[in-house]
């Protein structure tokens, strides 16, 4: 097994049961200290590490690696080689996810471990963090440090970005993050346009009928593809990772909070957010033992934000303006309901598309995620 060792600080892969737990409590210890962390919850970390349980690793090769001083984990990192992206793109990058550090040093460690998995297998680059991919969950936090995440979006230590940047790693793309007030209702502006779109194209809007989930989820990959075919570093999902995506999302979902627009009975645009279930996990440690998981539940009353995760229109129908119509929908349907925010992330800085409808409805840009990348041939 080879060892990758800078100053103190030694780097060796997950070889077992036991290194693999470490890798997943790590970032548990790493970051209790911090008010505004919320602990995801450890079965679903443990099934996104897992091969058997995650699709993902059918198109990429995954080292995951533990940084020690001693007896004491210092840190970890995956490096990542996603074959569907790089064939997909065209691309010669790795990728390293789950970035946790105690210090530069160990960051600095970390990073030339991937660097070097990277051009034994020939690649050129290194890019992230991605979780593994832009898919799940991407970006380090520069930028809103004063506020909870929301479901499967990153929190981080604020010297990462230095320890990151100090390794020789430099920003090729800004994610944001928008917040939204669902009680204040959306500008006039784009509640005539709404009108317009539907009396003009005849556009109708439904929920997402849950009695057909299977086949709902279908329709939404494949609108979710055509929409996103040609954003930067997209690389669509196969069937089998969205379906469980899908699966893990289904038992928090709320059919409020999912529309799809249809043109002459076709699906051609959709809008998915989801509650924020991590206002229910504050404070449980990531775990649901005893009685953490009746306790979950009945937290569930009290979550009031939303996640806005996927918002998509057929490249066909963005002529038609649907996102300020979609956004309109959305929000009459959950005026009365408990919530009350919504989060629409993660956004691609440079996506007009989706950031001046955001602008336009009244949202508020308060987070920006980054990631990174460094030559390595």
């Amino acid at each position: 097994m080879l060892t990758y060792t800078a100053a103190v600080t030694d780097i060796r892969r997950v070889a077992d049961r036991r290194d693999f737990r470490r890798f997943i409590d790590y970032a548990y210890e790493r970051n209790a200290a911090d008010p505004h962390w919320v602990p995801p919850l450890r079965l679903a970390e443990h099934e996104r590490l897992t091969p058997a349980k995650n699709p993902f690793f059918e198109h990429a090769d995954v080292d995951l690696l533990l940084a020690s001083r001693g007896d004491r984990i210092v840190g970890r990192i995956a490096a990542i080689d996603d074959r569907l992206h790089n064939d997909t793109h065209r691309d010669n990058v790795a990728m390293f996810g789950f970035f946790e550090a105690e210090d530069e040093d160990a960051s600095h460690a970390l990073l030339a471990s991937v660097e070097a998995w990277a051009r034994a297998r020939g690649r050129s680059a290194v890019r992230g963090p991605m979780n593994p991919s832009l898919n799940e969950s991407a970006g380090l936090l520069v930028d809103g440090f004063d506020a909870d995440p929301v479901l499967m979006m990153p929190h981080n230590p604020r010297e990462y970005a230095a320890h990151i940047e100090s390794a020789g790693y430099s920003k090729i793309k800004d994610l944001f993050a928008w917040t939204y007030d669902l009680r204040s209702g959306p500008p006039a502006a784009i509640v005539k346009l709404a009108a317009r779109l539907r009396d003009k194209h005849g556009v109708t809007v439904r929920q997402l009928n849950l009695k057909e989930f299977t086949r709902e989820v279908e329709r939404l990959r494949a609108i979710y593809s055509a929409a996103w075919e040609r954003n930067w570093g997209f690389v669509p999902p196969t069937a089998a990772e969205f379906r469980r995506l899908a699966a893990e999302l289904k038992p928090i979902f709320d059919p409020r909070g999912a529309l799809v627009a249809e043109v002459g009975g076709d699906v051609v645009a959709c809008l998915v957010a989801v509650p924020d279930i991590n206002q229910a996990l504050k404070g449980t440690s990531g775990r649901l033992l005893g009685l953490a998981l009746p306790r979950l539940l009945l937290r569930k009353r009290y979550i009031t934000q939303l996640r806005l995760l996927l918002l998509g229109v057929d490249a066909r129908y963005r002529a038609f303006g649907l996102y300020p119509l979609l956004i309109h929908e959305w929000g009459q349907r959950l005026r009365g309901s408990q919530y009350t925010t919504a989060e629409f992330s993660w956004v691609l800085e440079d996506n007009r598309d989706i950031n001046q409808p955001a602008e336009m409805a009244g949202a508020r840009r308060y987070k920006t995620y980054r990631i990174y990348e460094k030559a390595v041939a």
